[in-house]
């Protein structure tokens, strides 16, 4: 897996819908500043052409935060994101169901169809990941939900009209492990 978020050219599972509103890099978290090793070294950091998904506001508010996936990114700190529900895009989502103190506890071993996923920022997890199927992150506080597990226009079983799958490529099993899986996720957050 990569140390950095996940770019590439096709990181946008869906063509719309679009709301595009812009943010200073001091209003999302984790990325830059905000990110969990505050003073220690910035763990997720952003780039151009990189589109992780962030909650937005202050990590007070949480879990009731905004949430939007990165469109664009320019050196004067400007974000443009995404914040349409129903927009999905492509992104690792570490397997992590709960934490104990800083340290992952348990594991979702079958990731599958329509299961939330949050923003978090916990330590346990690597640079690059801001997704994981916990509510709550290792501190004990609210994750704010992202969205849900969803269909890349791949994984659709379609044998029937000639297409390449024969079998439906979910679930997905995973180690019981953190293991940070590259999936489609649709967009959809909770913000209370």
């Amino acid at each position: 897996m990569s140390t950095v978020f996940y770019g590439e050219t096709d990181w946008e599972s869906s063509s719309g819908p679009l709301i595009i509103r812009q943010f200073d890099i001091a209003d999302l978290w984790p990325v830059g500043l905000n990110s969990e090793n505050d003073g220690a070294g910035d763990k997720d950091l952003l780039v151009a052409g990189l589109h992780p998904c962030v909650a937005i506001g202050p990590k007070a508010l949480r879990p009731v935060n905004l949430v939007g996936v990165v469109v664009t990114y320019t050196n004067d700190h400007l974000i443009q994101l995404n914040l349409a529900p129903g927009f999905c895009f492509k992104a690792y989502v570490a397997n992590v169901l709960t934490y104990a103190g800083h340290a992952a506890a348990s594991w979702d071993t079958s990731l599958a169809i329509g299961e939330p996923v949050y923003v978090d920022d916990s330590e346990a997890l690597a640079a690059g990941v801001t997704l994981s199927r916990s509510p709550l992150a290792c501190g004990g506080e609210g994750n704010p939900r992202a969205g849900y597990l969803f269909y890349d226009q791949d994984d659709y079983l379609d044998s029937g009209v000639g297409g390449p799958n024969a079998a439906a490529d979910w679930p997905k099993t995973v180690a019981g492990s953190t293991i940070y899986t590259l999936v489609t996720v649709m967009l959809w957050p909770d913000a209370g």
